[in-house]
């Protein structure tokens, strides 16, 4: 993908003095280091098709960078720098158009894809506890919603239900095993929605993407800050800690197709609930401890029926690299949602 020149002039610099080496693995947004005039930068274009109003990602970025320079001005926040005329993005028509953004990069930072070690895993989940402390302040409903339902679970049940009624008849009938699986577990749906209601579980700024690639580490591993801040939105405790498990608890990931490598790694899920609590355990209520388990649960098992809906419905949202490619995912999840139910009164 060509880069506009105009995104390079709005930040000062000359593309043919710039060095543009492609960066990282997120799949959402298009991602390069810039490298001119001795120094480093990370440019994102956003995703659109995902982000349907940009402004709402750099309102919200703005909001908390702001706060925090205000209330823990040494705490290490990445917002976006500004543009030459002072603006947060840059909005080009060229090559398709699009909103393009650019970060400093962090000198001696580097990010891991997959935890190796419960360490790796405690220092993640700490940082997205210090995260949401240092904002336990900050007014949540000032922040725009970047992703309508994101980790509405009711709605992906709904969702579910329907793909039911017009998916793919074929699909449907092949995937009954599966089907069975979910309508069994509908607890979990139930267990989600008496949380909405339940006073004791506070809606806090929450990051919702605590995959950990989504963490700087330095120096011996150890993390700096989290980074991606795209889907920071008022939200559950259970979103940020869940997907943590979800993503952190296999050595494998979402797309491996032989079942028998997923596993759950008891001292990886005792790593993210020390790290967790040890920055959000006095902010915690006693109702929120008692539910870290349930985070992993709720999180993988929405995985699991966002993957297998997409599969209903003839791949719409997620695509597909190869033929029953959701399929292959949704059953993944499930498998990894079993190993971690096999393990409740060891864990919890």
């Amino acid at each position: 993908m060509q880069i506009p020149d105009s995104i390079f002039t709005s930040y000062g610099f000359s593309k043919n003095e710039s060095e543009i080496i492609p960066f990282g693995t997120g799949l959402i947004n298009h991602t390069w280091k810039i490298v001119c005039g001795g120094r480093s930068y990370i440019l994102q274009k956003i995703n659109t098709k995902v982000f349907k109003v940009p402004v709402y990602i750099s309102t919200n970025i703005h909001e908390v960078a702001t706060y925090l320079k205000e209330k823990n001005p040494g705490y290490l926040f990445v917002a976006p720098l500004n543009t030459i005329s002072n603006e947060q993005m840059v909005y080009t028509e060229e090559f398709s158009g699009g909103y393009y953004r650019l970060f400093p990069f962090i000198e001696g930072s580097h990010t891991i894809d997959v935890v190796k070690t419960p360490q790796q895993a405690l220092e993640a989940a700490s940082q997205f506890g210090k995260f949401t402390k240092l904002l336990a302040g900050f007014e949540v409903f000032n922040l725009q919603i970047t992703l309508p339902h994101f980790h509405d679970l009711s709605l992906r049940y709904l969702q579910f239900t329907e793909a039911l009624q017009t998916g793919n008849p074929k699909r449907i009938e092949a995937s009954a095993a599966l089907i069975s699986f979910v309508k069994a577990h509908k607890d979990i749906v139930d267990q989600y929605e008496s949380i909405l209601i339940n006073p004791a579980f506070a809606l806090r700024v929450t990051h919702h993407d605590t995959k950990i690639s989504n963490v700087l580490f330095g120096a011996d591993d150890k993390a700096l800050c989290v980074i991606d801040l795209d889907t920071i939105m008022p939200g559950y405790f259970i979103s940020d800690v869940g997907d943590m498990m979800r993503t952190y608890l296999p050595t494998v990931s979402e797309e491996e197709a032989d079942f028998s490598k997923i596993e759950v790694r008891d001292e990886v899920y005792k790593a993210i609930v020390q790290g967790y609590s040890n920055e959000m355990g006095e902010a915690l209520s006693d109702e929120e401890k008692k539910n870290f388990f349930y985070a992993g649960v709720f999180m993988i098992y929405m995985q699991a029926l966002r993957f297998l809906t997409d599969h209903l419905n003839n791949d719409v949202y997620y695509g597909a690299h190869y033929p029953n490619h959701n399929f292959v995912r949704a059953g993944n999840q499930v498998v990894l949602l079993q190993k971690l139910l096999e393990k409740r009164s060891i864990l919890e």
